[in-house]
């Protein structure tokens, strides 16, 4: 089938020939494609979305033809989840506790240790109602459950994390495993140590605790002095060794006293050289020998793996390693091996080979995951094969026949070799009847889920096989035959009925929908055209609607089509006649169009004809109610004016009372013929004819504005004269040098002259100042908020002041809410001066204006400051000179504009000051907010210093917030400069800020501050320093977990 694309195109190539007013029905079936041939399987190897009768590909292939049932379902088969015959259970991995499944493995095998834990007093466990689930409480009673389910547990493997969660292990966090297992015993021996049972008391020093002892000889008396000592395993330094062998003799071997490690003999009552070695005393039946592969790095102070070979035997006899020959079998056989794979201490897997005591079979515990060795072999294949981190990749060495060899292996277990004539009692472990009941519970709800598991399956693979025979009927109904009945239905839809995994909504077709309500032919590529029969079969079962039949085919929107398609060939030609007949000389009758529409006529109709092919679209299927030629942007958009971009052709020349424009430059009177072609294209385009009048309202508004410019201008001429002193900033008096000749000044608000001036300058583009806001400089109370003396040390920039004379004027030209005066009071005699305000000063709300500086000062959330770097106790650049690379702004900041002279023309006088910052008071002062900060004691010529702080060479500024503490900030100083936080000496003005933990806010760091860093030295590996300053914890292990007793 042809592509897409094509077919579309090949739907509409009968418009070049038809007009809009003579298309017929067989026009409006070839712009629907209802007549393209239906495609066959086979041939179609994918959907043709450009054809309705295809439907190839939409997921049919799926249910033609025999289906397997296992399709049907996405539930596992639950007797996967079943334990196998002659195999272990296995134990769930709750994120990172591999290392503790490994261990209950192995102390599990332990018949011994088994046979005596199910003998622990568990009277919860007997009294326990089969109605409830179990809890177990103590470690001896999770072990004792959790080894009667790994024994007699129908699944294939079981959850522990009952005993997790009681030791408080963190299941995410991979920990030391022999360090884990040392302390589980040591909590074990405590809690059987409690028990009534004498035999259990003892039980793990019996099965797992040996005795050595330390034997020192003091070179010079030879005196010998034994240390006896108790052990739970040998740790056997690997490194430098091949052989287990070599491991054992190092222990054992002599170590030489000397230097500051002399020993302190009490015969010679002095510190002498000596030898100390360790002697094998006793050996436990079950020898644990911890192989230390985990060693600490100096160089980097971290953990790091060996893996060093080390071959072992499989047999092993520790006689020659016993001095005494006591009467104790000294013939081990290798019961576990247990391995970590990774080539990291920090990561990496655990698992355990484990020799099964009753059938002399290995197997492989890997979490849930059991898997036996063939012939009774240890086989520790793919555990060996790590990724080597050096260039060279280390060969295995050979081993002998009994002797086996591992990179990996970091604890052998061997358990002592027992007489073929032992007691078969003693390997023969029952478990007790009451916690059999408990296992036989479990095994209950394993069985009800696995049955319930079958029981969705088969409800699954019936309702697939209904579906399957529905597919199989209703498929081969779907295709339509030529002059028969047919309807629409959406693709998407067909597609989610072939789909079972998907629950089959009903049939949707009102996003398909014309603004006639009917089928729009853009939407063929979405639809698909069946048979009326197999349509009416999936509305009865499905529902939905609205449908879509034969009827449904949209005559208008196939004629609106065609007209734009046609006037889209013919616009390049059109437009050179327009072009044309515009140059001509016009007549005086004609049509008004706007330069701005001529002039871009041709692409505003490309626009409007696209908008025209996507108009009739819309969901839902309701109509819009407006015809295909319908301009939705012209309206109350088009006459909101203000609106650079022109949208709707003509829309130009439309006022905001909708009429005729009075711009007559803006407009152009084309003759009828011009406008008849433009018609074509903009038939909702606004027609003003030649006889049309200007817009009346919009006549008598111009008139307005004019009359009511000649009064401002009058007005601000008038006003300029009487204050001229005021207006060019001459003469004015200054609080720093009182005035002779008055002993009262007046004040303004700064916001006052400069709104005032601003109005002076741009009479008719700026509205007149009508009244004195004085309130803004008074509290809630009426009184000043302001004294002389912060007048005259800066808060003089948020007042103006006046001359009694200037203020008569401002009396009369303006309306005063409250006078504000400033006096003079000299007193002869003592030659003092005072000065007082009318009205008084309002301590009270000054006194929370000043507190609200300082709260601010400190309770700041977002503010600047700047750390500047010294050397040697000097800034890196000088104070008065600004950074090099300061931007233009900045340095513009520093020159201040000349004033304006008399008549001197103003048309960019600042509006930014409009804008300026406003000082901020508390709450009950807050109108004082609206006073802008700037000064307005500048004098011709001078130079006004900026209250933006000048950034200087080596100095950065930083966003902070009064909550942070020091280190944090430390933390980001140490970005800015590539200083290591433990270099950085930091100070205000002198003080030294010291205490890491202490809060930007209690510092005393306030915004816009500067803070002085002097680094102790250089450091050139800046990389590491995000962790070199993370306060270093030491490991904490298992602290906090049930292991050391919380």
């Amino acid at each position: 089938m042809a592509p897409r694309v094509k077919l579309e195109k090949a739907a509409w190539l009968w418009v070049e020939t038809v007009k809009p007013e003579d298309i017929k029905h067989e026009h409006i079936e070839l712009a629907y494609r209802i007549n393209i041939p239906a495609c066959k399987r086979g041939i179609c190897r994918r959907n043709c979305k450009g054809n309705p009768n295809c439907l190839v590909g939409i997921g049919e292939q799926v249910w033609l033809g025999e289906i397997d049932e296992n399709t049907f379902h996405n539930i596992d088969d639950p007797n996967s989840e079943r334990r196998e015959k002659n195999i272990f259970v296995g134990l769930t991995n709750l994120g990172a506790t591999c290392y503790v499944n490994t261990f209950l493995q192995v102390w599990f095998h332990n018949l011994e240790l088994r046979k005596s834990l199910y003998q622990c007093q568990n009277s919860r466990a007997q009294e326990h109602n089969i109605d409830s689930d179990y809890e177990p409480q103590s470690i001896c009673e999770h072990l004792q459950y959790l080894f009667a389910l790994l024994q007699n547990s129908n699944r294939k493997y079981i959850d522990p994390s009952g005993l997790v969660k009681a030791l408080g292990l963190d299941t995410g966090q991979q920990q030391d495993a022999q360090e884990f297992s040392n302390l589980f015993l040591s909590l074990l021996e405590e809690t059987l140590s409690k028990e009534k049972n004498p035999n259990l008391q003892n039980l793990i020093q019996q099965q797992f605790c040996g005795q050595f002892f330390y034997v020192t000889i003091c070179n010079q008396c030879g005196r010998s002095s034994t240390l006896p000592s108790r052990f739970y395993e040998l740790e056997l330094n690997i490194q430098g060794h091949k052989n287990l062998t070599e491991c054992i003799t190092e222990f054992l071997k002599e170590e030489k006293l000397d230097g500051e490690n002399r020993y302190f003999c009490e015969n010679c009552q002095s510190k002498q050289n000596a030898t100390r070695r360790i002697r094998l005393h006793s050996l436990p039946p079950t020898l644990n020998l911890q192989l230390m592969r985990f060693v600490f790095d100096r160089q980097t102070g971290l953990k790091k793996k060996l893996n060093t070979f080390i071959n072992f035997p499989e047999q092993l006899d520790m006689e020659p390693f016993l001095e005494q020959k006591l009467d104790q079998k000294c013939v081990y056989e290798l019961s576990a091996v247990l391995i970590h794979r990774g080539i990291s201490a920090y990561s990496g897997h655990y698992i355990a080979h484990v020799k099964d005591a009753l059938t002399g079979d290995w197997y492989k515990f890997n979490d849930e995951e059991i898997e036996k060795m063939e012939g009774k072999k240890l086989q520790l294949g793919i555990e060996e094969d790590i990724a080597e981190t050096g260039k060279t990749q280390s060969r295995k060495p050979k081993c002998s026949k009994g002797y086996h060899c591992s990179r990996n292996a970091y604890m052998l277990v061997y358990k002592v070799q027992e007489d073929e004539s032992s007691n078969p009692s003693r390997t023969n472990v029952e478990v007790p009847s009451f916690l059999q009941k408990l296992v036989d519970q479990d095994n209950h709800k394993f069985e009800e889920w696995c049955m319930e598991m079958a029981h969705m399956r088969k409800q699954s693979v019936d309702k697939g096989r209904a579906k399957h025979e529905e597919v199989k009927e209703l498929y081969d109904l779907l295709p339509a035959k030529d002059e028969e009945l047919y309807e629409f239905l959406p693709l998407e839809w067909l597609k989610k009925w072939l789909d079972d995994s998907t629950a089959t909504k009903e049939i949707d077709n009102s996003i398909f929908l014309c603004s006639h309500g009917k089928l729009h032919p853009d939407n063929m590529g979405e639809i698909k055209r069946v048979s009326l029969e197999a349509a009416k079969l999936l509305y009865e079962r499905y529902g939905g609607g609205p449908k879509l039949d034969g009827s449904s085919l949209c005559r208008d929107c196939v004629s609106e089509r065609c007209r734009v398609l046609r006037l889209k060939k013919q616009l390049d030609e059109d437009y050179k006649e327009i072009s044309n007949l515009v140059k001509r000389t016009t007549s005086s009758d004609g049509y008004w169009v706007g330069k701005p529409s001529l002039r871009s006529w041709r692409q505003l109709a490309m626009e409007q004809l696209e908008e025209d092919e996507q108009e009739s679209k819309h969901s839902n299927g309701q109509t819009n109610g407006q015809g295909p030629h319908t301009n939705n942007k012209f309206g109350m958009e088009a006459t909101a004016g203000a609106e650079d971009e022109m949208k709707t052709f003509n829309e130009d020349i439309v006022c905001t009372h909708g009429a005729l424009s009075i711009l007559e430059t803006e407009r152009k009177l084309v003759s009828t013929e011009v406008w008849t072609k433009l018609r074509e294209y903009f038939p909702r385009a606004p027609e003003f004819t030649h006889m049309q009048e200007p817009c009346r309202q919009c006549l008598t508004l111009e008139q307005e504005e004019k009359d009511n410019e000649a009064v401002s201008k009058m007005m601000a001429l008038e006003q300029k004269n009487q204050l001229l002193n005021l207006f060019h900033e001459k003469n004015r008096p200054v609080l720093t040098k009182w005035p002779q000749g008055t002993d009262k000044l007046y004040i303004v608000p700064l916001f006052f002259v400069e709104e005032w001036r601003k109005f002076i300058r741009r009479p008719t583009k700026s509205s007149p100042v009508s009244n004195v806001g004085n309130s803004l400089l008074l509290c809630p109370h009426g009184g000043f908020m302001f004294t002389y003396d912060s007048l005259i040390n800066g808060e003089a920039q948020h007042i103006a002041l006046l001359w009694p004379s200037e203020w008569e004027v401002i009396s009369r030209l303006f309306i005063v809410d409250k006078p504000i005066a400033i006096h003079c009071v000299r007193q002869t005699e003592s030659s003092m001066t005072q000065y007082t305000t009318q009205p008084d000063l309002c301590w009270e709300c000054r006194e929370s204006f000043l507190f609200q500086q300082q709260r601010d000062l400190r309770e700041y959330t977002q503010a600047t400051v700047y750390v500047r770097k010294v050397i040697e106790d000097k800034t890196m650049a000088k104070d008065g000179a600004p950074e090099l690379n300061a931007c233009s702004s900045e340095a513009e900041e520093e020159r201040e504009e000349l004033p304006k002279v008399d008549g001197e023309k103003d048309p960019d006088f600042s509006q930014a000051q409009d804008t300026a910052k406003r000082l901020k008071l508390s709450d009950s002062t807050a109108a004082v907010v609206a006073a802008p900060a700037v000064t307005n004691t500048m004098k011709p010529g001078s130079i006004r210093r900026s209250t933006r702080h000048r950034k200087l060479r080596g100095e950065k500024a930083l966003i902070v917030s009064a909550n942070q503490t020091l280190k944090e900030l430390k933390i980001q100083i140490m970005h800015a400069f590539s200083v290591a936080p433990f270099d950085q000496n930091l100070s205000i003005d002198g003080k030294s800020l010291t205490d890491d933990s202490a809060t930007l806010g209690s510092l005393g760091v306030i915004p816009e501050c500067i803070i002085c860093l002097k680094a102790d030295e250089p450091v050139t590996d800046y990389a590491a320093m995000d962790d070199a300053y993370q306060v270093r914890m030491p490991e904490e292990g298992f602290k906090g977990t049930g292991l050391l007793g919380h």
